[in-house]
């Protein structure tokens, strides 16, 4: 086998837990990888126990007006098809030791790769962090009626610090953050489901069941561009089968569950803001048990975006000549959350747009990703990750026609409906299967175009 050129993540931090995680976005090497497939299940269970999940059922009853049963139906459908594909990407990290948008290189090019991977490092460290900080300090003023600002400061430190150390801390914060979540959350579904009207009939908008399922969809997959950053550390010799089961199991199980209890709270009278409407209906402790698990979670959530969104920051190919560049990059950008959380707090109102606008630049990403899987099996694939020379077209240009296309024509928010939906709404929001659909099928014609001589150079078969 021909060796190639690889940026290794230099340092030792083997399993340690209170050590700052050296390096950046580089390779894992052999001597430093440790870990099992059972961990990602917590690692991906934890992030998902949190209000923001919740109201992604809610908002399918509440504001798309699908009955309860009818939500259930898209929220296991939307949800399914986001974790089978977080098995998939999941999967290939131990293999390749690299992050997940390090992985994207092979398909978009080194230079190619800032698109999707600046995407992400926006909506991850800066976009979902500010999201999910905003309902944990409502939760957490709520529970102590301390002020929003303070319990905001409070919510942003832990997760700073617990993303700063790195990726060993990460996975043990999940897995005692777990429990814990669990049977919170297990106590407040029961009573939620108990109390709740589930043969209730909707009034549904136009097109709500597939809005619903691309949002749920769009929740889901949004974990889809941090997978292998949490697999990466694992063996080469570990089972892809156990590796994905994990990974997806972890999202489907958490995200079904909430929203499920979502939409069935939101057949029920409530008062105050979404999280204060959704406690409101448990007996006093539940609610304030359930208040803390909602502001645990928002940080089980926050020190994974924010984790990735530095490793996505750091894929683009940026250089930083520093030993802990990742853990400062992290800081930076959470820092930038912050200020963007500190200027929402008083209208966390922004979660329906916000899922469905990352579910418009992803669905075409995947169907680039995983075209050009399935385009290059049985090559070695290596000699592309850190090749400043692979500068392929096909990947960005097919990913940003079909952004275009998709959300000109059937994207379907309050501040932009696009002209399908404007004309028919019946066919409601479906950007991110058209773009999907549309970027893999671009990207297969592409593929051949660009299929030059330089390129069948450095790709090699290989077992892996």
């Amino acid at each position: 086998m021909t060796p190639i050129q690889a940026d290794v993540r230099e340092g030792e931090y083997g399993e340690r837990v209170l050590a700052v995680e050296p390096g950046g976005a580089e390779l894992i090497p052999l001597s430093e990888r440790h870990g099992t497939p059972l961990q990602l299940f917590w690692t991906w269970m934890s992030p998902n126990l949190e209000f923001a999940t919740i109201y992604v059922g809610v908002l399918a009853v509440a504001v798309f007006g699908l009955s309860f049963w009818q939500a259930v139906l898209a929220i296991v459908l939307g949800t399914g098809l986001g974790a089978l594909t977080q098995g998939l990407l999941s999967a290939r990290g131990p293999a390749f030791g690299v992050p997940q948008m390090v992985l994207s290189r092979i398909s978009f090019g080194y230079l190619g790769n800032v698109l999707p991977a600046g995407l992400n490092a926006v909506t991850a460290s800066m976009g979902w962090f500010a999201v999910n900080s905003v309902s944990g300090a409502l939760a957490l003023a709520a529970l102590t009626h301390m002020s929003k600002v303070l319990s905001l400061v409070i919510i942003v430190a832990v997760q700073l610090a617990v993303a700063f150390f790195g990726h060993n801390l990460v996975h043990v914060f999940e897995r005692y953050a777990f429990p814990a979540l669990a049977v919170v959350f297990a106590v407040a579904t029961v009573i939620i489901l108990s109390k709740a009207h589930l043969g209730a009939g909707g009034k549904p908008i136009p097109g709500a069941f597939l809005i619903t399922v691309g949002a749920t969809f769009g929740y889901a997959a949004g974990w889809n561009p941090y997978a292998a950053d949490y697999t990466r550390y694992l063996p080469p010799s570990t089972s892809r089968r156990a590796v994905g089961r994990w990974a997806g199991l972890g999202v489907f199980v958490s995200c079904v569950v909430l929203e499920v209890v979502g939409a069935a709270s939101a057949t029920l009278p409530g008062k105050g803001n979404p999280t204060e409407a959704f406690t409101s209906q448990l007996p006093s402790l539940a609610g304030k048990l359930t208040l803390l698990a909602i502001a645990l979670g928002a940080v089980a959530a926050n020190v994974i975006n924010v984790y990735s969104g530095a490793m996505s920051f750091l894929a683009m190919g940026i250089r930083l000549p520093l030993a802990l560049r990742r853990a400062i990059i992290a800081v930076a950008a959470g820092t930038v959350g912050f200020v963007l959380a500190l200027n929402g707090l008083n209208d966390p109102s922004k979660y329906e747009n916000f899922l469905l606008v990352i579910a418009y630049w992803i669905g075409p990403w995947l169907g680039v990703y995983l075209t050009d899987w399935y385009l290059r099996s049985g090559n070695r694939v290596d000699g592309f990750l850190f090749d400043r020379r692979h500068n392929p077209w096909a990947g960005p240009v097919a990913m940003l026609i079909a952004m275009a296309v998709s959300i000109l024509l059937f994207a379907n928010q309050v501040k932009y409906t696009g002209l399908v939906p404007k004309h028919y709404p019946k066919f409601g929001d479906i950007a991110f299967e058209v773009g999907f659909v549309l970027a893999a099928a671009l990207y297969y014609g592409f593929y051949r175009l660009q299929h030059d001589r330089k390129s069948e150079e450095l790709v090699m078969p290989a077992a892996a």
